[in-house]
């Protein structure tokens, strides 16, 4: 007992209990951290995507069936206005259901440069920004 102030003092390499206390703050927060992280899952890469913006009624940019316009673009925006058909991307292959239905309505009809994230299990990209294709 240290007589001086009345208190159980202990060598540095003892662990009382304020070592204790100060582990236990320690061990939760890395615990958290670590949970964060998984729950967050595996990073998705932004990658680019070219190809053609047209809807999902005429999913390969043929619009010789649906003809709501006298365009490509106009009939794509007829299909999107008229029947809800979402915009989407036709790269030649595949499409690709597009996160953002605003913007695409600008470049109906043409070949564009999708930069976003791929969920492939979805087909849909997270839309980051269009551009027109060069």
């Amino acid at each position: 007992m240290d007589h001086e102030c009345g208190l159980h003092c202990s060598s540095p390499d003892d662990s009382g209990p304020l070592k204790k206390l100060a582990v236990k703050p320690l061990a939760v927060g890395l615990l958290v951290v670590a949970t964060l992280v998984a729950a967050a899952g595996p990073a998705q890469n932004t990658r680019t995507f070219t190809g053609t913006i047209t809807d999902s009624m005429c999913p390969a940019g043929n619009h010789s069936q649906m003809r709501m316009g006298p365009t490509d673009a106009e009939c794509t925006i007829g299909c999107n206005d008229g029947h809800g058909a979402p915009y989407v991307l036709y790269d030649g292959k595949d499409t690709y259901t597009l996160s953002d239905q605003k913007t695409p309505s600008k470049f109906a009809g043409k070949k564009v440069s999708i930069s976003g994230t791929l969920d492939a299990k979805s087909k849909t990209i997270r839309v980051t920004s269009i551009t027109a294709a060069k």
